[in-house]
C-alpha cells in the first residue's frame, strides 16, 4: 500500500513537471494585462496598440491596458518589459525601431532576440515625405536641388534615434546624396507639431497619421515611401518614381513578450491577434488609413525579425548612421 502511494505521488510530481506551464496558460488571462508602448501618445504605435487592446478584451475576457513609456528611442519602455515576469501580463508593442536599434544602439540593457519572444505582427504602412508650406520645393527633385544648394541648411524631424522616421530620413539622405540635419523629438506627435508649425522644414511620417494634415494643406506631401503609390494619397508619387531610384521604407508594428513566457500563452495570443487582423472590417478600416494587416505564426515572425535586423544593420553600416 505504501509503495502504491509513493508511486502515485511520483507520477503526480512527474505530471506537474511535464505540464506545469500549461495550467496557467489554460487559465490565461485571469487578470488585466498591460501592453507597454515605448513611444509617445498619438502616433501609429499608440493608435494601433489601443485598437488591438480593445479587440482582445472580448475573446480573452480581460482588459488590456495601454501604458505609454516613451524615451531613449524606445529603450526605456522596452527594458521595462524585458525585466517583467514572463507570464503574459506585460507585453511589448514594438516596431522596426527595435530591429534598427540592434545595430544602431548595441550597448542596450537587453538584446531583442534573446530577452523577448515574438508573438505576432500587427500591420505595416508607408511613410510620406512632407515639408512645411513655406519651403519653396514643390517636388522631390526640387527638394534635393534645394538641399544640395544649402548643405545642412534644412532640417528634418523624427520621433527619436532609430525610429522608422529617423532611418527613412537617413536612407533618403544617403540615396539622394544630400546633407540634411536630423532633429530628434521625444515622440512623433511632437515632431509632427514642429513641422506643421514651421520650426522644422521636413519630416518622413507615417501616412496613417500625416495624410489628413497633407489633405488639409497644413503640410505639402512630396513623395510616399512604398513600392507603389498609396491609395490614401494617390496623387502623390513615390519617392522612387519622383527621382530617388529604388528608395523604399515602411513602418511596421508587432507584439513581443519577455523571454520565458509559456508557449501556450504565446500561441493563444498569436491566434487571437491573427483573428483580429483577418477581420474584413479591420482590414477595410486600416486600408482606408493606409495600413495593411500582417499575419504570421510566432516562428514566421521570428524569421521576419531576424531578416529585418540584418537589413537595417546593413543600412546603418553603409549610410554611416550614428546615434544622436
Amino acid at each position: 500500500m505504501k509503495f502504491e502511494k509513493r508511486a502515485a505521488a511520483a507520477l503526480a510530481a512527474l505530471c506537474c513537471s511535464l505540464y506545469g506551464n500549461e495550467v496557467p496558460a489554460q487559465q490565461y488571462p485571469s487578470k488585466p494585462a498591460r501592453i507597454i508602448v515605448p513611444f509617445g501618445a498619438g502616433g501609429p504605435a499608440d493608435i494601433y496598440a489601443r485598437y488591438l487592446a480593445q479587440r482582445l478584451q472580448e475573446p480573452l475576457g480581460q482588459s488590456f491596458v495601454i501604458d505609454n513609456r516613451p524615451g531613449a528611442g524606445s529603450i526605456i519602455g522596452t527594458d521595462l518589459v524585458a525585466k517583467s515576469p514572463p507570464d503574459g501580463y506585460t507585453l511589448l508593442l514594438m516596431s522596426n525601431t527595435h530591429t534598427v536599434n540592434e545595430s544602431l544602439v548595441p550597448k542596450k540593457p537587453f538584446a531583442l532576440m534573446k530577452d523577448f519572444l515574438p508573438i505576432a505582427p500587427i500591420n505595416y504602412s508607408d511613410l510620406v515625405l512632407v515639408v512645411h508650406p513655406s519651403v519653396p520645393a514643390k517636388s522631390i527633385k526640387e527638394l534635393i536641388a534645394l538641399a544640395k544648394a544649402k548643405p545642412n541648411g534644412l532640417n528634418y524631424a523624427s520621433s527619436g534615434t532609430g525610429t522608422p522616421y529617423h532611418m527613412a530620413g537617413e536612407l533618403f539622405k544617403s540615396m539622394a546624396g544630400v546633407q540634411i540635419v536630423h532633429i530628434p523629438h521625444k515622440g512623433s506627435g511632437e515632431a509632427r507639431t514642429s513641422v506643421m508649425s514651421g520650426q522644422v522644414e521636413i519630416m518622413l511620417d507615417a501616412i496613417t497619421t500625416m495624410a489628413p494634415m497633407a489633405r488639409a494643406g497644413r503640410v505639402r506631401a512630396l513623395g510616399t515611401t512604398g513600392a507603389k503609390r498609396s491609395t490614401v494619397l494617390p496623387d502623390v508619387p513615390t519617392i522612387a518614381e519622383a527621382g530617388v531610384k529604388d528608395y523604399e521604407a515602411t513602418i511596421w508594428l508587432g507584439i513581443m513578450a519577455p523571454a520565458g513566457t509559456p508557449k501556450p500563452i504565446v500561441d493563444r495570443l498569436n491566434a487571437e491577434i491573427g483573428k483580429i487582423v483577418a477581420r474584413p472590417d479591420v482590414k477595410k478600416a486600416w486600408n482606408e488609413q493606409g495600413a495593411e494587416p500582417m499575419a504570421m505564426t510566432p516562428a514566421e515572425f521570428e524569421k521576419f525579425l531576424n531578416a529585418d535586423i540584418a537589413k537595417w544593420a546593413h543600412v546603418v553600416k553603409v549610410a554611416g548612421v550614428k546615434p544622436d
